[in-house]
């Protein structure tokens, strides 16, 4: 599977307002706690690997907190944020990170951000407020083949075209990525 992601810095409260007037649908909001690592073997950032735990809580309803491990491959164009993704959720964060740990892969750093998640034609759209960072809008959708990857990419930029944000302000630096930077200045 590929995710096909443009990120780019944007207002939420406007982005907001011309989602609601597209008929776009909230469909959730979480805080996300995401623990990435080092790994013993290979330089992650030298690779332009992440492999990451994200910890979530439902900002509201009943759902409960949840776990997930995520491996995400070298970007393969230069075009968007798009690489392979793997995914899956565990039932104990802590006892995979205390796996991971006696393996040899140590945490390198935590990105923490509320996030809104809307349908938007067959896109999922997402409003991130970062901590330490600015806000930003992502669009994505998966697609299963390296060459869907193109048409997925334009239509992303069409649809934010039609939200009235401006894909050419794309950021292809993932959140820790830019956390780091920003740490080193």
């Amino acid at each position: 599977m590929y995710e096909v992601e443009i990120k780019i810095p944007a207002d939420l409260d406007a982005t907001r307002e011309r989602l609601r007037a597209a008929g776009a649908e909230r469909v959730d909001a979480r805080r996300q706690r995401d623990t990435y690592y080092d790994a013993p073997h290979r330089e992650f950032a030298e690779t332009d690997e992440a492999l990451r735990i994200r910890r979530e809580t439902p900002l509201e309803g009943d759902a409960s907190s949840t776990a997930t491990v995520t491996y995400k491959g070298p970007l393969i164009e230069d075009a968007s944020k798009t690489r392979a993704e793997h995914e899956t959720g565990v039932d104990d964060g802590e006892a995979l990170a205390a796996a991971l740990s006696g393996l040899g892969f140590e945490p390198a750093a935590t990105v923490e951000k509320h996030r809104e998640f809307w349908a938007y034609d067959g896109f999922t759209v997402t409003l991130d407020a970062v901590t330490g960072l600015d806000e930003y809008v992502e669009i994505e959708r998966a697609v299963d083949e390296e060459r869907e990857v193109g048409a997925a990419r334009e239509a992303a930029i069409d649809a934010l075209d039609r939200l009235g944000l401006d894909a050419d302000r794309q950021v292809r630096t993932s959140y820790l990525g830019l956390l780091l930077a920003d740490e080193a200045d």
